[in-house]
């Protein structure tokens, strides 16, 4: 693979995985930092411009995510495995329940709504379809650029859809694959011993026994590189820790939890 499709490729994964992990997930749905309304637009506009094509609308994507917390692996879950035979399925569902709640169509429940950042401009112009058209097709003009056999079309079409895949990946990994450090009443775990693949995102286990904790990693070998991004952004005074929240107890020895079919 040439070089200029492998790091346009690797840095996309990882710039896309770092600000859906950081801005939408710990910042939007969970609010686990604050930070000045400056900076709150920068790092808005900075996750419509790495993601494009398939910008998440944070306002959709923090009530959803909350709705996922309170319901986890329930009939109420909106992306649990247990209501869905496939990926493909829980995918399409989730699209379905994401594109409600951007856009109006289903109402949440008040307990999910409150602090949630909103950018009308960005949500507006960001999730049209033209504006999707238009990165899609410079992500195309790129690969037609630097491309040096016809399979590296192929990776064009995740860049496409780069956020749903992640979401998919941790959504439906994360609660069928791995093991435990903690009991709980769904089906969480922790799908990779060192995740690098979406940021500590597949520590799922460790994050649904401590929502609001900003470290995902409970054991000394489970890094968090998106909590590192965090922990930089708070020592140069950009975003500012909820000191309460930031520790959490070492678990009990390891339950291990065998792969599903």
């Amino acid at each position: 693979m040439p070089t200029a499709i492998a790091l346009f490729f690797v840095g996309h994964w990882t710039f896309s995985v770092l600000f859906q992990s950081f801005f939408q997930h710990r910042y939007a749905a969970h609010r686990m930092f604050t930070m000045s309304k400056g900076w709150e637009r920068f790092f808005y506009l900075l996750t419509y411009a790495v993601q494009g094509s398939s910008f998440l609308i944070p306002r959709a994507y923090a009530i959803l995510h909350r709705m996922h917390h309170a319901y986890s692996d329930t009939p109420k879950d909106p992306h649990s495995p247990r209501n869905h035979g496939g990926l493909g399925g829980m995918m399409w569902a989730t699209k379905n329940r994401y594109h409600d709640l951007a856009y109006g169509i289903e109402k949440p429940e008040p307990k999910f709504l409150g602090d949630l950042p909103s950018w009308r401009l960005v949500d507006v112009y960001g999730g049209a379809w033209p504006a999707r058209l238009a990165w899609g097709t410079l992500y195309g003009l790129f690969y037609i650029r630097f491309a040096t056999h016809w399979w590296q079309f192929g990776l064009v079409p995740i860049h496409w859809l780069m956020g749903p895949i992640h979401g998919a990946i941790v959504n439906w990994c994360g609660h069928r694959y791995g093991y435990r450090n903690f009991e709980s009443r769904d089906d969480s775990k922790n799908t990779l011993p060192f995740d690098f693949v979406t940021g500590g995102e597949l520590w799922q286990n460790n994050h649904h026994h401590r929502g609001q904790r900003p470290n995902f990693g409970a054991r000394w070998w489970e890094l968090d590189t998106t909590y590192l991004f965090i922990k930089l952004l708070a020592w140069m005074r950009i975003i500012q820790l909820a000191g309460s929240t930031e520790r959490a107890p070492q678990p009990s020895p390891l339950v291990p939890v065998a792969p599903e079919a």
